[in-house]
């Protein structure tokens, strides 16, 4: 018994360790995003880019996650998870080095390129690592922890950005911490199981998670919630400048906050699935709560602070979603093999509203003003919620 005892400690530390490095791979991943919009000023400088061209710097990761995310969850199905996480993290590493050794904008974008395939990787890998790992009983805990990854690292590059005197360094750092992700995902998560070998083709695969009705709706979501979330985030320091009349320094500081404190919303949500909470019931709740403070952020109906407390409140109302969903991919997957795929999904969902969201709101705000973005907003909610409810059919009824 003692023996027994023993190993199962043993295994139980061996996988909070594989969480932990999981999580903080898909926290470097989300580096590569966070550190061009803190990087920006200097980016411009060095290579002569105008606005556009920075903006360019972060949309290739959603055209690329729009385009990869089922070929990829795919691969990961193929080679393995932990060996595409490795392969993930080593094209980050290649791609910081090339940056930072970047002499013409051309060469920078490239080196974009390969940080936007390993980003994809990463993310689609690294839920595959945790569901292979976590027992199923656990897995609502890990998964929640692991949908912080975007905002923390987004968070930590808005903050730890102005620590550094130049952009390069900024750029070596990352390689060198993708670098040593790749030393402990080597060295700490036990390789994946040789897979037998696979019989049907990717686009057979491809037709079995789209024809089924739940991966669709998961992506959806997923997509919704991302045009939401980006609607107001990519203009939330303009927003607080306006609105508040804030410096430029302090409106970077508080959409920090903002941010991070979407990581709340992702804890919480691991809470109330392990007691049983609906995933649909979380899901529509979450998309009003987040339509309903969109009316007080882009109508001028409070002061400054009520305002700002309403995107707070807008930020964690929303981090209940990405865990929530993330999680559901097992159950809703058609098969265990198929869950990478379903993953990748899912990505494309959320890399759409990405692109979708600041595209039209920055269009309406244009045309029409801040409460013009409002409709923008609250649509996507309306929508987020029917389509959650629609998920109820897919779900077991304890579910």
């Amino acid at each position: 018994m003692t023996v027994m005892t023993g190993i199962s400690a043993w295994e139980d530390k061996t996988r909070r360790l594989t969480v932990a490095i999981v999580v903080g791979c898909g926290i470097v991943a989300s580096l590569q995003i966070g550190k061009v919009a803190i990087a920006a000023p200097m980016l411009q400088s060095e290579f002569s880019l105008n606005l556009a061209a920075v903006g360019w710097m972060t949309s290739i990761f959603a055209v690329i996650g729009l385009v990869g995310g089922i070929p990829f969850g795919a691969l990961v199905a193929r080679v393995g998870d932990r060996r595409t996480l490795i392969f993930g993290l080593g094209a980050i590493v290649l791609g910081a080095a090339i940056g930072a050794k970047s002499s013409s904008f051309f060469m920078f974008l490239f080196s974009r390129v390969l940080e936007s395939l390993g980003f994809l990787l990463i993310t689609i890998a690294g839920p595959a690592v945790l569901q292979r790992v976590v027992p199923t009983g656990q897995r609502n805990i890990a998964f929640a922890l692991w949908s912080c990854f975007m905002p923390t690292g987004i968070a930590l590059a808005m903050v730890a950005g102005p620590l550094f005197t130049d952009w390069k360094t900024i750029w070596w750092t990352c390689a060198f911490l993708a670098a040593t992700l790749v030393v402990a995902t080597y060295q700490f998560i036990e390789k994946t199981a040789t897979p037998s070998p696979v019989q049907t083709s990717m686009g057979a695969d491809t037709l079995a998670v789209v024809g089924k009705s739940g991966p669709v709706l998961l992506a959806l979501c997923f997509a919704f919630y991302s045009l939401m979330f980006f609607a107001l985030f990519s203009f939330l320091p303009v927003l607080l400048m306006e609105r508040m009349g804030v410096t430029h320094g302090i409106a970077g500081l508080l959409s920090a906050l903002a941010t991070a404190v979407n990581i709340i919303g992702n804890l919480f949500a691991g809470y109330f699935l392990t007691r049983g909470t609906s995933r649909p019931v979380l899901i529509a709740f979450s998309c009003v709560t987040m339509g309903v403070s969109a009316v007080g952020i882009f109508l001028p109906l409070f002061g400054d602070t009520a305002t700002f407390l309403l995107c707070l409140v807008f930020s964690v109302s929303g981090g209940l979603i990405p865990a929530t969903l993330l999680s559901s991919v097992p159950t809703l997957a058609p098969s265990t093999r198929l869950a990478p795929l379903v993953m990748g999904l899912l990505m494309q969902g959320s890399n759409l509203g990405l692109i979708v969201g600041p595209v039209t709101v920055g269009s309406v705000i244009d045309g029409y003003g801040w409460p013009a973005a409002l409709i923008v907003v609250v649509i996507a909610a309306l929508m987020a919620t029917f389509t959650a409810f629609a998920l109820r059919r897919s779900f077991p009824s304890n579910l």
